[in-house]
């Protein structure tokens, strides 16, 4: 979650990378990506992620698909030394997802938890469907709801949460052709919507504290999004939660 127009907490890199492995959260969302990729993309030689940031999603990509190979687009440096650190067998680029030129090289792009931080969100998602090779197809998460705005939003220095139809528009105006778009994180929509009730600004925000729950609470989180991506991996679309995740193809 890293490329953006206006400033960006880059401290926040090191807190964030300490944070990722074991957290209910970063841990649901990697595995639910490399579902989507095995499932849609089962013969995907070549990854492209945009706006890799700590490489936490790389990471579990390169341990889930050995024989993949990986390259990934970050443009704040102290996200990619970290990034480059954990995942040493991939390419790197230090690029701007907005300008970034890769003309029909991937079998798959991805960007998770990025396009919300671009004012101009058009000109990424040309960038990916530029860099697709035809037939090839994009993985895409970003936070869900605009009602959800809060603190938390402003301190990752976000843009927008997005409406489903909103996103599938500016998809299918790069030419994308949409395969599957589902909400996640959508059992635990009305905690999150209690939690956000109270919209504190962003300079008291604490967003890694949120981030920082018991053990016990952690481990039932995580059982409660291991539930909802099985129903996921059978076919249910869930119409709304805390983030959205679309694939899409280039056609041939």
């Amino acid at each position: 979650m890293s490329f953006m127009t206006g400033s960006f907490q880059v401290d926040a890199f090191h807190k964030l990378a300490a944070l990722e492995a074991g957290n209910y959260w970063f841990e649901s969302r990697n595995r639910l990506i490399a579902w989507a990729l095995a499932r849609y993309f089962p013969h995907a030689r070549t990854f492209l992620e945009m706006g890799c940031g700590t490489g936490f999603v790389l990471q579990g990509l390169r341990d889930g698909f050995p024989r993949l190979e990986l390259a990934a687009a970050e443009m704040f440096p102290e996200g990619l030394a970290i990034a480059r650190a954990r995942v040493p067998g991939a390419t790197f680029f230090l690029a701007d997802a907005r300008t970034f030129v890769a003309a029909k090289s991937y079998d798959v792009v991805g960007a998770f938890d990025v396009l919300e931080h671009i004012d101009d969100d058009a000109a990424a998602i040309g960038r990916l469907y530029d860099a697709t090779a035809p037939g090839g197809g994009a993985l895409i998460t970003v936070p869900q709801h605009p009602a959800l705005w809060s603190g938390r939003d402003e301190y990752a220095c976000h843009v927008r949460r997005y409406r489903r139809r909103e996103l599938i528009a500016r998809l299918e105006s790069a030419g994308f052709r949409i395969v599957r778009a589902t909400s996640f994180v959508s059992l635990l929509l009305p905690l999150m919507a209690l939690s956000r009730l109270r919209r504190q600004p962003a300079p008291a925000f604490d967003a890694h504290g949120e981030l920082q729950v018991a053990p016990w609470l952690n481990l039932a989180l995580r059982r409660c999004l291991d539930v909802e991506r099985g129903l996921i991996r059978s076919g249910v679309s869930w119409p709304a939660g805390g983030s959205l995740l679309v694939v899409c193809t280039r056609p041939r």
